[in-house]
Order: C-alpha cells, then structure tokens, then sequence
C-alpha cells in the first residue's frame, strides 16, 4: 500500500468556492491511486498562479515528509508560472507525483519550470514592447470604444488557444528528446504523446514521422 498527500491549486476565490477546476482535479489524483492506495490528506490552495506563498504546499510537503508519503499533484502546470518555484519542490526532499505526467521526475520537472519561466517573460516582454509601440503611434489604450463586446471574448479565446498550443508544441518537442536520449523509438514516442493528450499544430495524432520531422526541424 502506498501513501499519498494530495495538492490541489485553483487560481481564483471564486473557483475554490465553486469548486470550478477541482473536482477535476480530484478525479485525476483518484484515477491515477489504485485501490489499495491510501490519501491521508487533500490540501488546496486557493491564489494566483504567479505567487509563490503558497501556505497550503508548505503544509502539503511537510505533512508528506512526517508520514513519509508521496506527495500527488493531478496537473504539474497547477503548481507555478515560476521556474523557482517548481525548483523548491524539485529540492524540498519529498517525494512527488504528478497524475497527469507520471514519467516525471527531478530532470522533466526542470525543464519545464524552465520553459514556464522562459514563457512567461517573453509573453511580458512583447506585450509591454507593443502597448509601447501603440502609444507612440498615438492610439489612446484600455478603452478601445471601437471594439464590441464580443470581439473582446473572441480575442481573448483566440489568444488564449494560441499561448496554450505553443506551450504544449515545446513540451511536447522536450519530451521527444527526452525520450530519444532514454532509446525510445519514433514509434512508441508518437504512442507516449498521444497517450499523453499531446497533438500536432494541426489538432492531429502524431505519427512516427511526425516525430521524426519535428526533431529534425528543432535541430536545424
């Protein structure tokens, strides 16, 4: 029998009370505990993303440490936009899991802190590079009078799909070549992508060529 302590992280006060995004969690952790496994304790933390006091995590950890358990995440992007962050996890000593991305560990759990991290900077840099660039040009910004409200929910969505595909493309190329340096075959690395709810940039399943031209194409 193995023990767990489960975290859960919803962003805002009003998904904690609705429980928006945490009953999925909750499934995820419980799917992924076999039957004879044991949760001790659910924490759940209830803040933004780009904080790190997180108080519910520190107990998380520590409960896990005293009970020698496994710490369960059910979504490794749940836990922080911050490189530093994932590494004080990566370094606190405990033991961890995540529901949603088994196979990771101390080196994949790095690597996408980093690239979290890496993100998030470039997506602050451009943005700030381009109000710049519109105040210049004379455009008064924040009440664009000219667009609807549904060009608003519109653009935000697109925006929204955008940013969340070029994460997974990245994390799913760091896996291929995590993958390649373990021996894995074109073959069973397409079957671990899609397994892992990874597509191409054309909402399709990869293929064994697919891996194989992405890999070539990033080392060119």
């Amino acid at each position: 029998m193995r023990k767990y302590v489960a975290y859960y992280r919803v962003s805002t006060k009003m998904q904690g009370q609705s429980g928006l995004g945490l009953e999925a969690q909750r499934s995820a952790v419980r799917q992924f505990v076999k039957q004879h496994d044991l949760i001790l304790e659910e924490f759940t933390e209830v803040e933004s993303g780009k904080k790190n006091n997180r108080g519910e995590l520190v107990a998380a950890i520590d409960r896990a440490k005293r009970t020698q358990a496994t710490l369960i995440i059910a979504k490794l992007d749940r836990l922080s936009r911050n490189a530093a962050f994932i590494f004080t996890l990566r370094d606190s000593g405990v033991d961890f899991v995540c529901a949603d991305m088994p196979e990771a560990n101390t080196l994949t759990i790095g690597i996408f802190a980093v690239l979290a991290q890496h993100e998030r900077e470039l997506i602050s840099s451009r943005t700030k590079a381009a109000l710049k660039a519109k105040k210049e040009q004379g455009f008064t910004l924040g009440t664009p009078a000219n667009l609807t409200q549904e060009a608003r929910v519109k653009g935000l969505a697109v925006r929204r799909n955008n940013a969340n595909q070029n994460k997974r493309n990245r994390q799913a190329l760091t896996l291929i070549r995590i993958y390649r340096e373990k021996g894995y075959t074109y073959q069973r690395i397409a079957e671990e992508l899609n397994e892992g709810g990874y597509v191409t940039r054309n909402g399709k399943p990869f293929m064994k060529g697919t891996v194989h031209y992405l890999l070539k194409g990033s080392s060119g």
